[in-house]
């Protein structure tokens, strides 16, 4: 059996625990600050600053003048104690960047798979150069996380589908694990944009969210009670597929040649930007994208109202759908669709979830910039990251 820890070391790792979380938060403080904030006395705080000191994890930083007597030594996280790799993986790119325990972003390359098919071997390469970039070893990362497109099952950790990613497959988790040597989190890329969306967006004070992303194809995440709702499978959220009335099913749809089936049949045959770009054309407004084809009808004022009020009533059809069964109060719009359309988009969307269901959910535009999937993965890691640092 286990032995439990004695009352003074437990009472320790908790104040180790606190003045390191409060740190990383709000920067380099004093110990009487440190004091101030958790609680604890200054003989305590400073015998917690000592310990956090040999351990490698704070240093001082600079001083803080005062009133009366000397100045006061600030103290702060060294920015090197740990580091972090997050991945997007796609079909065409693979992004990779590294961050120090701070968060802040040391290194960030992106290379084309160049010819290989397999997941460890692409993940390997990023992975590496990324290192080599930041003058990192790759024993140092503390935290691995990897977006991928496609159903991640939560219980064995593996892609168990991709149509992006085919050679994504059952095994490749635990084989990345082995070739970086150390644990290993691939999660859906959506999944990660909500993560993102929470940690420095527009969903920073919700508990309860959902975030449609419209891109290549069209997926949802779902945030409940501050955490996210993966489903059983894995599949929460594969909005996509859903069921509309007068448009074909995927199962009718995946065997008509010339048609991919990630992209044809139900909610995704009508607003995936290919569906958009489609539309935009039959509205005026031909463009090679649909972020281009919907900045146009922003841009054109009254002449993209009729475009923008069919867009709107489409992602109506999924956004109301889910509110009915979750009631989340805050809908993020995020992907080229929702960020092109801005709020001339979401207020629209608003009107038309309210036209048809009893729920009128506040819908917002993505705020996060850069790339949120790349973003979201490297937040998740630094979370895994810093909860080894705590619990060790």
């Amino acid at each position: 059996m286990e032995r439990r820890p004695g009352v003074p070391r437990l009472l320790r790792e908790i104040n180790d625990r606190a003045a390191l979380e409060l740190l990383l938060a709000s920067g380099p403080l004093t110990r009487g600050q440190i004091g101030d904030l958790t609680g604890l006395s200054k003989v305590t705080a400073s015998q917690t600053l000592s310990r956090l000191e040999e351990r490698g994890l704070v240093e001082v930083v600079g001083e803080q003048a005062g009133n009366r007597g000397p100045n006061a030594a600030l103290y702060g996280v060294i920015a090197s104690c740990a580091y972090v790799a997050g991945l997007d993986v796609g079909p065409e790119f693979v992004t990779a960047a590294i961050a120090d325990i701070n968060g802040d972003v040391v290194a960030e390359v992106t290379a084309a798979p160049n010819g290989h098919d397999d997941p460890v071997s692409v993940v390997h390469n990023a992975v590496v150069k990324a290192c080599r970039s930041a003058k990192v070893a790759l024993s140092r990362l503390r935290g691995v996380v990897i977006g991928t497109p496609g159903v991640v099952d939560p219980r064995t950790g593996d892609v168990r589908f991709s149509f992006d990613l085919p050679d994504w497959h059952e095994g490749i988790h635990e084989a990345l694990a082995r070739d970086l040597r150390r644990d290993v989190t691939i999660e859906n890329d959506v999944n990660l944009v909500a993560i993102a969306e929470r940690a420095k967006g527009a969903a920073q004070r919700a508990d309860d969210f959902v975030l449609l992303w419209v891109g290549r194809g069209i997926g949802l995440a779902v945030v409940l009670g501050g955490r996210l709702h993966r489903g059983r499978s894995g599949s929460a959220g594969e909005i996509g597929y859903l069921p509309v009335p007068g448009v074909p099913l995927a199962e009718d749809i995946r065997a008509t040649p010339g048609r991919l089936p990630s992209l044809a049949g139900g909610l995704q045959s009508l607003v995936s930007s290919e569906a958009v770009i489609e539309l935009a054309a039959e509205y005026g407004f031909a463009a090679d994208t649909a972020a281009e084809a919907v900045t146009a009808a922003v841009e054109a004022d009254e002449g993209g109202d009729r475009l923008l009020d069919e867009i709107a009533s489409r992602l109506a059809l999924g956004v109301a759908s889910v509110c009915v069964v979750l009631d989340p109060g805050l809908v993020v719009l995020a992907g080229e669709v929702g960020q092109a359309g801005g709020v001339s988009l979401t207020g629209r969307v608003e009107q038309a979830v309210a036209r048809i269901c009893p729920i009128r959910p506040q819908v917002v535009t993505s705020e996060v910039t850069g790339s949120p999937v790349l973003r979201g993965a490297v937040i998740a890691a630094l979370e895994q990251a810093r909860e080894e640092i705590f619990a060790s």
